[in-house]
Formats: structure tokens, sequence, C-alpha cells
């Protein structure tokens, strides 16, 4: 996809985002006249509008703020020239992200996160993206407390064509991740994308069971899995925040995927995730399409953000 074809999509699909922040400003302001408090307030409202946060949207209120004075800044391209300055410096440097799927034969991928989140639709789109590109790749059912799970993984399975191994409903989770990793060997696979449970039926904890998958996998191939992508929901804002807490330690998260961007103005929780998490953002959801699951770039993300 090229460059201007992703921007094309970014902004789309922050475009309930972008309106919650800039119109917030652009109604505060008076045509000419030096941004005063009232301006200043509508940025803050804006900013947690869309879930950026308390502390964050804080920080960079001061900052903005000693700039404005500093400089007497009077025009709305301007100040969103600042404001993308300011923000950059809040959160960390990252390049766009990317995942080298060929540093290792199958690469392992395991994909965790609550229920609701998008997450078989993320595998069936990333599965759909590696094909794509040449790869073979093979999806692992290994959500078996749920026996819809099973049935939409296969659903998707079947759409784009790709094998996939399951266990009947209620299966120990780790014995199905054991056999994908082990068919995927076999059939010198490419790709194992490996779905795990949202929650438990049952009493196990749910971190535990993710905990268990994951050694289990290690035994079988050490090294793995490569990656574990968290997949959270944008439209949740800072809820999805202490969703990403909960499952960082055990599941042992790599990167994360934040879905369904294009249905909500909360998409500024991902600065937050940025600030509050040493883990970078690998891809967002920007829409239905398998081509809607796109590579996050930090800094073109502020720019669609924040421009005037």
């Amino acid at each position: 996809m090229s460059e201007k074809s992703l921007l094309h999509k970014l902004k789309r699909g922050l475009f309930m985002t972008h309106t919650e922040i800039i119109e917030k400003v652009k109604e505060s302001m008076t045509a000419d006249l030096p941004i005063d408090r009232h301006a200043i307030d509508g940025l803050e409202e804006g900013l947690l509008g869309a879930d950026v946060g308390a502390e964050l949207t804080t920080l960079i209120v001061d900052k903005l703020e000693q700039r404005i004075r500093s400089e007497k800044i009077t025009s709305m391209d301007r100040l969103s020239q600042v404001i993308r300055e300011e923000t950059r410096a809040l959160i960390p440097q990252r390049e766009a992200g990317t995942i080298d799927i060929d540093r290792a034969k199958p690469f392992v991928v395991l994909v965790v996160g609550v229920n609701g989140t998008g997450k078989t639709t993320t595998i069936a789109k990333l599965a759909q993206r590696w094909k794509n590109e040449g790869k073979s790749v093979i999806l692992g059912a290994a959500d078996t407390f749920r026996a819809a799970a099973i049935e939409q993984l296969q659903m998707w399975a079947d759409r784009i064509d790709v094998p996939m191994i399951k266990h009947k409903a209620g299966s120990d989770p780790a014995a199905v991740a054991h056999d994908t990793v082990t068919a995927a060997r076999a059939r010198g696979a490419d790709v194992v994308l490996i779905d795990t449970a949202g929650r438990l039926h049952n009493k196990l904890h749910l971190m535990q069971e993710l905990s268990k998958v994951r050694r289990v996998i290690e035994k079988e191939m050490p090294g793995a899995p490569h990656e574990t992508l968290l997949v959270l929901d944008g439209t949740t804002g800072q809820n999805g925040v202490s969703q990403a807490a909960a499952f960082l330690e055990a599941a042992k998260v790599t990167g994360m995927v934040v879905t369904k961007l294009d249905g909500t103005a909360k998409g500024g929780v991902i600065l937050s995730i940025m600030r509050q998490f040493d883990i970078p953002v690998k891809f967002i959801g920007v829409g239905e399409a398998a081509d809607d699951l796109i590579p996050f770039d930090p800094q073109a993300y502020v720019d669609t953000l924040f421009e005037p």
C-alpha cells in the first residue's frame, strides 16, 4: 500500500477524534487576537473528550500555555504546529510499527485481549496481510472456552483460505497452541497466529492460563512466541489503558493493536498508551476491510490528530 493511501486511511480513521479536539479549539478562538484562556480551555476540553487522559492533557496544556505567552500565537496554523511539537516531545519517539516475520520460521504470534476488542478479526486481517505477501499462514483456535470464538475463527480461515488447528470447545488452550506450532513446523509454514481466551468460564485465572500457553509454546519451539500482540478496542478509551496494564506482565506483551478507531472520537487514547507503556503500537484498525489494519506511524498519527 502506498504512503498516500495509508495517510488517507489514517485521516479517515481519525476524523472523529480530530474533529473532537480541533473544533473545540476553533470554536474558542477569536480571529487575529492572541489566544486566550477561553481557547486553552477549549483545547483542554477537546483533549479530555478524545480520551488523551488527564495527566497527559495537563502536560500538553501547560507546555502550550508557555509557548503561547512567549510567542504571542494568534493563528490556528501556528497553534496546531506547536501542539504537534509539544505532544511529540512528551511521548516516546518510535519508528512506524513493523513486525519482522522473517526472523524465525515459523514466526509465532500470540494474540491476547478481552472479548469484543476485535481480536479475532485482527488475526484474520494479519493473516490476509501476510498471505498477500506470499507467506504461508496457519491459525490456532486456542480460545476454547467460547465455542463461538472457534466458529468465528474457522469462518475467517475458510474465507481467506488458510488452515486452522482446533480442538473441541472446552479443551485445554495450551494443547491447541502446542498442536498449532507442531503442525506449522511439520508443514513448513511461515507464520502462526494463535487466538487466546479473553475471559474464562471456570475458576482458572485468565492470566495464569495465558502464562501456561506461553510456556507450552516455548517448550515446543524455544524463543517462541516471537510476538505477543495485545488487541485494544479504541472505542473504550481509558478502559483500554486499564486492560493493557492487566495484560502486560502475564502475557509478556511485545506490541499493541488498537482497533475501531474509525467509530470513535476517543482515538487520543493512543497518546495515553504511548506515554504510559514502554510497548509499541504496531497496528491500528481504521475500518472493516482487510487492508484497513494499517501499520502505526507515531509521527503521522500526531500530525493527523492536530492538523488545522
